[in-house]
């Protein structure tokens, strides 16, 4: 089956946590033999930030730990969708993509056809900048892929789609997977951007403070840190050490004993269900984790068992100085984690999710053609 893929970036994941999801995706289809071709702007802000930052070794660096991904870099104006759609058979369009590319698809797709199209949602727009994503006009598409059902539902709700289904992140298992006998560089890690204030007070109360007052040796990653962030993060005694690319988090993961995961206030009261990307990735590298409060409404992990909650900075203390305490008791929830993981939350998952729905949208077109 030919595949075409419209992103923000394949090649950057430089404030991108989609492109982890998109590189698991690609790489599992391609192992399954489809024809893939993912397509990002010529100026993507991601991979300009990233090259800004860091030249252009990390894209060496991609290239190098994901042999046979690649991407088109295109220009809007310049785009030939005849060449670029011809011969596929399903086209998925993300959400953080131009509006005019959105509708000039949507538009071929009228014109030609000859194939499914979806939209991919990854973001909390919906309900951050509601606007912005009722300009999209999806009228020719099939349907919306959401990475949570309450993201689904307020497609449906608000008419800007008549079909939705949920379909989550999931951990690329080909990277992302225990990684033993490595000497420890520390107690806790956390990898994550500072991004826009969406959770500056969550990572004082479960980061910051707790790592402060217990003492503990800790590394933070990640980018877009302000400097009264990075003061703050020196003042407790952790180390800032920037952008890490995603491909390299096993290996960090390895020389630390916990991490945690801080969701962002979207994912906490309005978007419940949605953990995002990371906490299926630390699991699947087999490191206890320990999340700030999100509601799990879809039932894909078992809190307690597969990871702890804190409710409270004060039991993001407790939850932390325990797990390192008790090595028995972090053992069984990285193996709990994992093994969920394992069983329900890999993109090889996903992918057959995927190729279900895209046989069910081949079953409602025969159905129709028969019909009429």
């Amino acid at each position: 089956m030919r595949i075409v893929m419209f992103y923000h970036s394949l090649l950057s994941d430089w404030n991108h946590g989609n492109a982890h999801f998109l590189r698991g995706i690609v790489s599992e289809l391609l192992s399954r033999d489809h024809d893939v071709q993912v397509y990002e702007p010529q100026e993507a802000w991601s991979l300009q930030n990233l090259l800004a930052e860091h030249g252009n070794a990390p894209i060496l660096r991609f290239q190098a730990a994901y042999p046979g991904l690649e991407s088109y870099r295109y220009q809007l104006k310049t785009l030939d969708l005849d060449e670029a759609l011809d011969g596929a058979d399903l086209v998925i369009v993300h959400e953080w993509n131009d509006h005019q590319l959105v509708q000039r698809i949507g538009e071929h797709r009228n014109n030609v056809g000859g194939y499914r199209l979806l939209f991919h949602d990854t973001h909390h727009r919906s309900v951050s900048d509601r606007s912005q994503m009722a300009a999209y006009d999806l009228t020719n598409y099939d349907g919306v892929l959401a990475y949570g059902s309450v993201i689904r539902d307020i497609y449906l709700t608000e008419g800007w789609t008549q079909r939705a289904w949920t379909w989550h992140e999931a951990a690329d298992t080909r990277l992302f997977h225990p990684i033993d006998a490595v000497q420890s560089e520390g107690d806790l890690v956390w990898i994550g951007n500072w991004g826009d204030e969406e959770r500056t007070a969550e990572l004082y109360e479960f980061l910051i403070e707790p790592v402060k007052a217990l003492e503990i040796k800790t590394r933070v990653h990640g980018v877009r840190y302000p400097e009264n962030a990075i003061a703050s993060l020196k003042a407790a005694n952790i180390q800032y050490a920037g952008w890490l690319a995603n491909y390299e988090v096993p290996e960090v993961f390895a020389h630390f004993k916990i991490t945690i995961h801080v969701p962002r206030r979207f994912y906490t009261e309005v978007l419940p269900g949605i953990p995002t990307i990371r906490v299926f990735e630390a699991l699947a590298c087999g490191i206890p984790l320990v999340s700030a409060p999100w509601e799990d409404v879809e039932g894909l992990f078992t809190p307690g068992k597969d990871f702890l909650i804190a409710q409270t900075g004060e039991e993001m203390q407790r939850q932390l100085s325990a797990l390192l305490k008790d090595e028995q008791m972090a053992k069984e929830l990285s193996e709990n984690g994992l093994r969920t993981i394992l069983n329900r939350h890999t993109c090889a998952h996903r992918v057959d999710e995927l190729l279900d729905i895209y046989a069910q949208l081949q079953d409602t077109q025969h159905h129709k053609v028969v019909t009429t």
